[in-house]
């Protein structure tokens, strides 16, 4: 079959010129314009590359009309169901499901990969107490460079790998000593008898003085929680992770640069700006008057949780979630919540009201996924903690595609210059 082409002409000049289209397995075409400039001498103008694409991946698929998000070929919702975290972390580093032996040997690689080297107790000491727990996990992570040199020679195979396992092994032991850090309690060392989630649980809320039982509801919902955070595509913080990496920077160095882009509040903050906007409407009957607000573009007022930048249908890990939601807050909280309650009600409104309707203005998965984190006592401040934790799988097979590739080259995008145009330097006396 002969490949499809598009052929551009320039009116001005009036040449022409015949670009590739590269074709997916799934979703839209895309155009190769890499001989544009070369041969038209322009540069294609797309800010916030929403219709760019800067790669090609093999890990993570999302269909924004229909609502639809697959890992590796597999919908979410059958992994949701049916799978674990640490069994998706597998399908995404290795592209299929283990079977039952590869299973047991990744579990016990991650599990064995979860002690923090001791020398890294002072670099949390050294941190105010009172310091934002991803400020923390902004330095410590960048910081496993200068403790694991045996995986960071990016050039090898087993460097990456072994990379990779202690980047997921290792997350939730820095995320709950930042979190202890930030309350003046002692650091908890690993569990290795516990499951991923059910470690970090245990090394967030346990201390030496008592007894902590790791609840299972708990454990199954964060669990959850992470395998509907695991990838989503080129987003803001998996591109900075992909740039980043294309320099040549070590792993740890590329992971880092995720969680700072991660920690913009219109990335990986959205989930507590759900629940800051449910405090501000306070009651029901508030919702119409805060919807009105919503439709007003004169009014700083936004309707957190609603709407995502690629979904124009229902965030298929909301619907997930907001059942997840109901269990949790059954034996863990108050199912009579007064923001679950109100959460509720504001979807019902919400999804009868034409301005949201003609939008496709639908839940996304930020408008529950904090609430069941309010259930578990996780405080505000860990919530985009958790999105990173369990991210990480997402960067890191992301990462490890990139670096994989033949002919990787360092990115480069170019601008649009709009700043003045050459001028003659005037000495200080004459100006």
């Amino acid at each position: 079959m002969p490949e499809r082409t598009v052929t551009v002409t320039d009116n001005h000049s009036g040449k022409s010129i015949e670009l590739p289209v590269r074709e997916p397995t799934l979703g839209p075409a895309a155009v190769d314009i890499g001989r544009f400039f070369r041969e038209l001498g322009y540069f294609t103008y797309d800010p916030g590359f929403l219709s760019t694409a800067s790669c090609h991946s093999r890990l993570t698929y999302l269909d924004g009309a229909e609502g639809k998000l697959l890992y590796r070929g597999y919908p979410i919702e059958q992994l949701a169901e049916h799978s674990n975290f640490l069994e998706v972390a597998y399908l995404m580093l290795y592209g299929e499901l283990p079977d039952a032996e590869q299973l047991t040997s990744f579990r016990n690689i991650i599990t064995h990969h979860t002690m923090l080297n001791e020398a890294l107790k002072d670099f949390f000491r050294g941190f105010y107490h009172d310091a934002h727990p991803m400020a923390i996990m902004v330095g410590v992570v960048g910081s496993l460079s200068a403790f694991y040199h045996d995986s960071t020679d990016i050039g090898n195979p087993q460097h990456r790998e072994i990379a990779a396992h202690r980047l997921i092994a290792k997350m939730p032991s820095i995320a709950a000593a930042s979190y202890k850090h930030s309350i003046g309690e002692p650091q908890v060392y690993p569990d290795n008898r516990l499951s991923y989630t059910g470690n970090l649980l245990n090394m967030m809320f346990s201390v030496p003085c008592e007894e902590y039982h790791v609840d299972p509801v708990a454990e199954k919902a964060l669990d959850l929680i992470f395998i509907l955070h695991i990838d989503h595509e080129q987003n803001a913080s998996t591109s900075t992770v992909r740039l980043a990496g294309s320099s040549g920077a070590n792993p740890f160095a590329c992971i880092a640069s995720g969680i700072a882009a991660l920690w913009g509040p219109a990335h990986g903050g959205a989930n507590e700006a759900v629940l800051d906007m449910l405090r501000e409407i306070g009651d029901a009957r508030n919702i119409p008057a805060f919807l009105a607000r919503a439709k007003d573009r004169k009014d700083p007022f936004r309707l957190m949780g609603f709407g995502h930048r690629v979904y124009k249908n229902y965030d298929p890990r909301a619907r997930i979630i907001r059942r997840m939601c109901h269990e949790v807050l059954a034996k863990l909280g108050d199912e009579n919540d007064p923001l679950f309650e109100l959460a509720l009600r504001l979807e019902e409104i919400a999804l009868k009201d034409d301005y949201f309707i003609e939008r496709k203005l639908y839940p996304n998965v930020d408008f529950y996924s904090g609430l069941i984190y309010r259930a578990l006592g996780i405080p505000a401040n860990m919530f985009t903690v958790m999105f990173a934790i369990a991210r990480t799988v997402g960067w890191v097979a992301q990462w490890m595609e990139m670096i994989g590739e033949e002919n990787q080259r360092i990115g480069r995008p170019r601008q649009l210059y709009t700043g003045p145009s050459t001028r003659d330097y005037v000495t200080l006396d004459r100006r």
